[in-house]
């Protein structure tokens, strides 16, 4: 694949001085011989929008007498929450909520029975929460709920959002024909989508909401962060936000808020089990240790290392082979907000994928196949059957078997497609 390269970043001065500067905010591709200014860029913030904190242990049974009785306000561990069942798409069977803390804890991992150790807590935090505690003072309390809920507990990793909030620039009519990544999944989302920890709805006009990749892995989401905060009543509270790197008496009005144009907001989102695969396969340049984290307030020294990773696998390109400006600018100017100095450049980043090595594979093969038969006795087709197969809890272990083999999803499907037309050729639909 050839690789690729960013414009030349210059500096124009007031006498019209042309120099090259690696933070300038000029870029000039060499090929169209064009500039591209971005001197009305402002970056207003960068920080973690979202964490998901899992835990590992055994479900107090006083905990699940809580839920015996209807729907209601209850005390637990010093604090008042609404208790409720939640449906199964979550994953969990149980909720508590505090809004006014922040927190909902989802408790009783659903395919897991309590009395064993498992992964049976989730404590889902708010962006008002992250921007009200320390990271080490959030950490506690957290860990500290996951107590009172679990025997046996330990921390099981986490999952985070990191969100640049910004002004100066919109996305171009052809932003999904010019972002590339590897990712399958892609949604333009011009109607009502939720967003946000609330899960509230807004109306977007076309061109104002993108999302790219899987749930499961890592997603880019890009849109307009301005309507959404209106449409849930917060625009009051984000603008507090926005306004609190304001110095109008500077002259580097880069990072002032202008309440007239619309703020747009580019969010990375991972998936616990991506954090899981960085603090497998990320080490320490200077001693060579993984980094080993399992909860948010370890990962924060490596939130720049993250950011710097989901622009460089979502690419936005001006033309084949170069990095639009932009990107460029968010990827290499751009911080995370933290309490704590980054180890970017004291670490080497790199996901750690578990292999197939020393496994044959067969028990896969002896699934699929089974699969495959009660797929013909259902008279259920290849695409149909796949997307159910998809499902699974355990898909994402068949995938990674056969992305071991070489073989993509579309690889699979046309495996599926052959293994099924053998079965009803050779057998009938009855097997």
């Amino acid at each position: 694949m050839k690789k690729l390269t960013d414009q030349i970043r210059v500096f124009m001065g007031q006498a019209g001085e042309v120099a090259e500067d690696a933070k300038g905010l000029f870029f000039f591709d060499q090929k169209t011989a064009t500039f591209t200014d971005l001197t009305g860029v402002r970056l207003l913030r960068c920080a973690v929008d979202t964490v998901r904190q899992l835990y590992r242990g055994m479900v107090r049974p006083e905990v699940l007498a809580i839920f015996e009785g209807k729907p209601g306000m209850v005390d637990f561990a010093g604090y008042r929450f609404h208790a409720s069942r939640v449906g199964r798409d979550s994953g969990y069977m149980y909720k508590l909520q505090n809004s006014d803390l922040g927190l909902i804890l989802l408790i009783k991992n659903f395919n897991v029975k309590p009395d064993s150790i498992g992964s049976h807590l989730k404590i889902e935090v708010s962006p008002h929460a992250l921007d009200d505690r320390s990271p080490e003072r959030l950490q506690d309390q957290l860990d500290f709920l996951a107590s009172n809920v679990l025997q046996h507990v330990e921390q099981n990793q986490c999952a985070v959002h990191i969100a640049l909030d910004f002004q100066g620039w919109t996305p171009p009519a052809d932003f999904v024909a010019r972002l590339h990544c590897k990712a399958q999944a892609e949604r333009r989302r011009d109607g009502v989508n939720s967003f946000g920890w609330a899960e509230s709805s807004a109306i977007y006009g076309r061109g104002q909401s993108f999302l790219f990749g899987s749930a499961g892995g890592v997603q880019l989401a890009l849109y307009n962060k301005s309507l959404q905060a209106k449409s849930i009543d917060k625009l009051d509270y984000m603008e507090s936000v926005w306004r609190r790197k304001d110095n109008p008496g500077d002259a580097d009005d880069s990072f002032n808020y202008d309440p007239e144009s619309p703020v747009w907001r580019l969010e990375l989102r991972y998936h616990h089990s991506v954090v899981q695969q960085f603090s497998e396969g990320s080490c320490s340049v200077r001693s060579g240790d993984f980094i080993n984290t399992t909860s948010f307030a370890e990962l924060i020294p490596h939130l720049d290392g993250l950011w710097r990773y989901g622009l460089q696998n979502f690419k936005l390109l001006s033309r084949p082979g170069v990095y639009d400006p932009f990107w460029t600018l968010v990827r290499d100017d751009v911080r995370v907000e933290s309490e704590l100095d980054s180890l970017l450049d004291q670490t080497q980043y790199k996901r750690h994928y578990k292999t197939a090595r020393g496994f044959s594979g067969k028990s896969i093969d002896i699934v699929m196949g089974g699969l495959v038969s009660l797929l013909a006795r259902s008279r259920v087709d290849a695409k149909k059957g796949f997307k159910a197969i998809r499902q699974l809890p355990v898909w994402p272990t068949i995938k990674e078997h056969y992305a071991a083999r070489g073989m993509t999803n579309g690889d699979v499907l046309k495996l599926i497609t052959e293994r099924l037309e053998e079965r009803v050729v050779r057998f009938g639909m009855a097997v």
